[in-house]
């Protein structure tokens, strides 16, 4: 076995690892599929053991795929702290928010203010387990959302600080029959079909959320459904489908829908503040430090007795 290995054979072998599909893998890494191929199986000739199972059908690691996955992200991670430290000029961090107008906002310019010297810089990713895969690869370093929604695989490497538990609420029609109301009962979309991201890979631990929330309710999650970017191409997906949709209550309003808070019980998002295990970054600090300062002002983990929050996480 050679003593020496490539950190790009190690990026590869994880990346391939957490999507468990070589075409997403490659896509991520920006390189060729057969690129990716080789680089897996010369990783494989180099330790001597096969690390992927692969099939017409489906890629699986095997135990000494799963035994090298700690010890790969960890070198990645030492790889990337010796060239942040190594760095004449501190580099940028980047913090995703998903959208614009949520905690994650709130946090990122109070930080900003905290840390006037670091440059946060914002990026807008569709959902936490997309972010997460972007963190681990070494393109985001930041984000928010529902940790205990993602994969294991996704959320090993990973650290976490509950910044908010956030009211959740639905995008109505206009035209919604329950769209006059000011709030909206849980129990009022028995019998609706709500889109909460079911079919889009990168928001699967918010579907994970919704299927926890509208068990035992009647309330069905929608299928898959076009993504709408943009105000304009919203608002004719909401007029086209007329599908309600989850969210939260500092979601903006959006053309072709009211936005209502969801009541009886109140369902709480836990939003967290996750960035990569070993990142060592001024940013990191100031962030968590706005988040505690914001949280205690706006007693974001507060939890009132007629709330509903998630089971905690059995991974």
């Amino acid at each position: 076995m050679s003593r020496d290995i490539e950190p790009r054979l190690l990026r590869a072998f994880v990346t391939a690892a957490e999507e468990l599909h070589f075409t997403r893998a490659a896509a991520r890494l920006y390189v060729a599929q057969q690129a990716l191929s080789r680089d897996i199986r010369r990783l494989e000739r180099e330790l001597g053991a096969e690390l992927f199972v692969r099939t017409t059908r489906r890629v699986a690691l095997t135990g000494d795929g799963e035994r090298l996955l700690p010890y790969a992200r960890r070198v990645l991670a030492a790889q990337d702290d010796l060239l942040a430290a190594c760095a004449q000029v501190p580099r940028p961090l980047l913090v995703d928010l998903n959208s614009e107008g949520l905690t994650s906002g709130r946090v990122l310019a109070r930080a900003r203010e905290l840390a006037p010297d670091c440059e946060l810089m914002a990026r807008f990713e569709s959902g936490l387990t997309g972010a997460a895969g972007e963190i681990h690869a070494g393109r985001l370093d930041v984000s928010f959302g529902y940790v205990d929604g993602l994969a294991r695989g996704l959320r090993a490497g990973l650290r976490c600080q509950l910044v908010r538990y956030e009211p959740m609420a639905v995008l109505l029609p206009y035209d919604h029959p329950l769209a006059d109301r000011a709030e909206v009962p849980l129990s009022a979309l028995a019998g609706e079909r709500v889109y909460a991201g079911a079919g889009n890979p990168r928001t699967q631990e918010w579907t994970a959320l919704a299927r926890q929330l509208f068990a035992g309710r009647s309330i069905a999650v929608e299928g898959p459904a076009p993504m709408a970017v943009g105000r304009e191409e919203f608002r004719r997906i909401m007029a086209k489908h007329r599908t309600p949709v989850l969210t939260v209550v500092d979601a903006p309003e959006m053309p072709g829908a009211v936005l209502r808070p969801l009541v009886a019980p109140v369902p709480l998002s836990p939003v967290f503040l996750v960035w990569r295990e070993g990142l060592k970054h001024a940013g990191v600090n100031a962030l968590r430090a706005a988040a505690v300062e914001l949280g205690s002002k706006n007693r974001w983990l507060e939890v009132l007795p007629m709330s509903w929050v998630p089971r905690p996480s059995q991974h």
